[in-house]
């Protein structure tokens, strides 16, 4: 996997991105183990408002799974077709989620901590919990 292509990378790039994770969001090396889902969200003039809480449209166009295990962030899976991204459904009980990035700088961004979403979102993907 490229640095690009991380979580952290994914999270400060510019989308709106729901997190759906298992414990607390802390990217850096340091961190307990995690599984997080990362639904991006789409673009455009839809996307700003409509709904509260400024989300208007919430329509997924990508999804995205990482695993913290050992020190090492991993993607157990990129769902990139949006058609079957949109299958992936936002919770509608979102709110703003402390996170600790990798370089140890807290921000703010948008999900959940629920580890029964995440096992009823990976059984939804067809995957088995790693152990």
């Amino acid at each position: 996997m490229s640095v690009a292509e991380g979580p952290s990378e994914i999270l400060a790039g510019g989308s709106r991105v729901i997190i759906i994770a298992e414990k607390d969001v802390d990217l850096g090396g340091q961190a307990p183990d995690n599984l997080m889902w990362l639904l991006v969200i789409a673009e455009g003039s839809l996307a700003s408002g409509g709904r509260g809480g400024g989300f208007g449209e919430r329509r997924v166009t990508r999804v995205l799974l990482y695993q913290h295990k050992g020190g090492i962030w991993s993607r157990l899976t990129d769902v990139t077709d949006e058609q079957k991204a949109a299958e992936y459904e936002i919770p509608y009980h979102v709110s703003r989620l402390p996170l600790t990035l990798a370089d140890g700088s807290e921000s703010m961004g948008y999900g959940v901590v629920e580890p029964e979403l995440v096992r009823e979102m990976m059984s939804k993907a067809g995957l088995s919990s790693p152990a």
